[in-house]
């Protein structure tokens, strides 16, 4: 863990603090009822963006990026756009206003949609490589300690 990675993972958090803000407010008059901004404007896209640049960008991926690249995405962009902490909140504002079908469908779509979104993103940046990679870098480094080991 370098001075520079620390320091590009927070420009990348304070980048997508404020495009998760500027998402929040564009999408503010769809979520009256229901946090629909949070639920697919930040975490299904953001979920999409992290399992497509994942994917894409390894080593062995169509476009690979250097470690640095990836962490000013993956961890600072994309931990600084779509965290769950506003899911949590909005989850409990609504079970505490006793609204407990939109609680329970904000829980099943956020989940749903953001496996699915992470899935198709993986999908699409493996189809663009033109081979199967894995998700993340750290599954197959785990493979070459066991092969290591064994």
């Amino acid at each position: 863990m370098s001075f520079a990675s620390c320091l590009l993972v927070m420009l990348g958090g304070a980048l997508g603090t404020l495009a998760r803000y500027v998402m929040t407010m564009l999408t503010a008059p769809l979520s009256r009822m229901m946090p629909w901004g949070t639920i697919v404007g930040i975490n299904v896209v953001g979920s999409f963006i992290i399992g497509f640049f994942s994917t894409l960008t390894l080593a062995d991926g169509r476009y690979p990026v250097s470690d640095n690249t990836r962490l000013f995405v993956m961890m600072g962009l994309c931990g600084g756009y779509t965290t769950f902490s506003s899911f949590s909140l909005q989850t409990l504002d609504l079970l505490r206003s006793e609204a407990w079908g939109r609680a329970l469908a904000n829980v099943t779509l956020s989940v749903l949609l953001c496996i699915s979104a992470v899935s198709l993103g993986h999908l699409l940046a493996t189809h663009l490589n033109g081979q199967y990679v894995q998700l993340t870098q750290a599954e197959e480094q785990s493979d070459m300690e066991g092969e290591m080991e064994g």
